[in-house]
């Protein structure tokens, strides 16, 4: 693969790391804003369920994999120095795609009470306020769901354009927008002030900034119906698998609701607090890799690259999705410490952050699953392969319903949280499997045995670590803010010498390409100084 494409997804990577660490940086400050003045009480529950039907025509309309099924056809009139048509392409998909999504928000907005018993049966054992709480929030949260398909189109001619600036801004700002309701109404409306929060969030961030980005590649929109069109029918081809598809991170949103109204007061908010913890984990170094290569791996395809793009995918799951593993085993061994610092503080007390952090637990297990799978998917959805990809999520997502209902009929809300762990292991192993075969991707043994190297790494440092904890720092109280903080600090600075130390000693390349690079960027700094 020619460096300088390396070099650029590594810049395009490097940009949306920052970007998400950020955002996931401002997202717990929201969640710690949530659980300061919310906890995890029924209130917190409701805000919660509020989302699911927001998610659903999102889901419905495809707005989340807008970019992923537009970039490889807008990607295609660039190669082929035919821009403007591709405009024309840019404005019938908005034009149609929006007056559908303006009719279902509509729609669901008078029947919101209806669905909302679908979406979370459990409310019709609660008491009636609780659902009549749950119907006004999610009518504040639905409109927004227009700024975000909107924003998703215009970020999409961001990317296809190699820009990645402006949409780094979008969740950024959206979460900013989440903290400043919720903090500014609180004091009136209680947590409706963060839904407030959202439907600003993502105007701001989604749509107004991504206009103004947009316009600076050189927007051209013009409102247009034209259902003949031949690309217009192949990304309505590409794109309905899409809507009617069961994707794993649509199930894990749903199921969480849906099985979480089952359980005791609190179980939804301290499922999605701890999701919220581990994607931060996942977001860094999955969403960003995989957003960051796909418009490269598109214009790969576009420019019958195949063994290229092949080389690409690989590369990202060695250099950004196998990093998830030893992050995740640190967070196990941290996990009380890491929820007791992010989250107990004002209504989140001790019972909180003891159920939350048993529930984290869980759902690290499967953290670089979670970081997997979407980069896979794009690899799929480069070739403009959507159907595949979305018949085996739903098969699979189906399949694994029995395991979900049975795991919390025996370990309540931690069953619900290894069920996703385990659907999203299988799911993002198999996926690569039947990547692997379908484009005969020879190096993909290098890459199981990379993963089997950093997996068994990782545990034996984890093991060694939490025995060091135990035996050494008992005097340190984790109970404590100091104390907690003090040992995320140790035992972080200790795990990760002793990774990369070990990795560097049995000559694991990508740990030896890593501590060299960093090496070279400090002597360079030294050779900087002394001249």
């Amino acid at each position: 693969m020619p460096a300088s494409l390396t070099k650029k997804v590594g810049i395009a990577s490097l940009i949306m790391m920052a970007s998400i660490l950020l955002s996931r940086v401002i997202g717990l400050l929201r969640e710690m804003a949530v659980a300061h003045l919310g906890g995890a009480s029924s209130a917190v529950d409701a805000y919660r369920i509020a989302f699911a039907l927001p998610d659903l025509v999102n889901h419905f309309i495809a707005s989340g994999f807008l970019s992923v099924t537009f970039i490889p056809i807008f990607s295609h009139y660039l190669v082929q120095d035919n821009e403007k048509e591709g405009w024309r392409v840019f404005s019938m998909i908005f034009t149609t795609f929006g007056a559908l999504l303006l009719f279902f928000i509509m729609l669901a907005f008078f029947f919101t009470p209806q669905v909302m018993l679908l979406a979370a049966p459990g409310l019709q054992d609660q008491p009636p306020e609780q659902l009549a709480r749950v119907v006004r929030l999610t009518r504040i949260i639905l409109p927004g769901q227009f700024f975000i398909f909107a924003g998703s189109m215009l970020m999409a001619v961001q990317f296809a354009k190699e820009q990645f600036k402006w949409p780094a801004l979008a969740p950024l700002i959206y979460n900013a927008g989440i903290i400043l309701g919720g903090i500014a109404l609180h004091r009136w409306i209680g947590m409706e002030g963060f839904a407030w929060g959202v439907l600003a969030g993502a105007f701001l961030g989604n749509f107004l900034i991504q206009y103004f980005g947009a316009k600076r590649v050189g927007l051209q929109f013009h409102p247009v119906f034209d259902f003949r069109h031949p690309d217009f029918k192949k990304y309505v081809g590409l794109t309905l698998p899409l809507m009617v598809g069961l994707t794993a991170a649509f199930s894990t949103d749903f199921f969480s609701k849906f099985f979480g109204s089952y359980l005791p007061e609190g179980s939804i908010a301290a499922l999605d607090y701890a999701l919220r913890t581990m994607f931060v984990l996942v977001g860094v170094f999955g969403q960003a890799s995989g957003v960051a290569s796909f418009p490269y791996l598109s214009r790969l395809v576009a420019e019958n690259k195949f063994r290229e793009m092949n080389q690409l995918l690989n590369q990202t799951l060695r250099r950004y999705i196998a990093l998830v593993i030893p992050f995740a085993v640190l967070m196990i061994v941290l996990r009380y410490e890491v929820i007791r610092l992010l989250f107990q503080r004002g209504k989140f007390d001790e019972a909180a952050t003891a159920r939350t952090s048993e529930v984290l637990l869980y759902l690290l297990l499967g953290a670089f699953a979670f970081a997997g799978q979407p980069v896979v998917m794009r690899g799929f959805y480069a070739m403009q392969n959507t159907l595949f990809p979305t018949i085996f999520g739903s098969i699979a997502v189906l399949v694994s319903l029995p395991f979900y209902w049975f795991s919390m009929q025996q370990m309540g809300i931690n069953g619900v949280a290894l069920s996703m762990a385990i659907s999203a292991v299988l799911q993002a192993t198999l996926l690569y499997a039947l990547w692997n075969r379908r484009t005969a991707n020879v190096e993909s043994r290098a890459v199981y045995r990379f993963f089997g190297k950093i997996i068994l790494l990782s545990l034996a440092l984890g093991l060694l670590v939490h025995a060091f904890k135990i035996n050494f720092l008992q005097r340190l109280d984790p109970t404590t803010f100091r104390g907690s903080l003090l040992l995320c600090s140790i035992i972080g600075v200790i795990f990760l010498l002793a990774f990369f130390a070990v990795g560097y000693v049995f000559r694991i390349r990508e740990i030896v390409a890593a501590i060299n690079r960093l090496i070279e960027k400090l002597g360079l700094r030294r050779l900087n100084k002394a001249q």
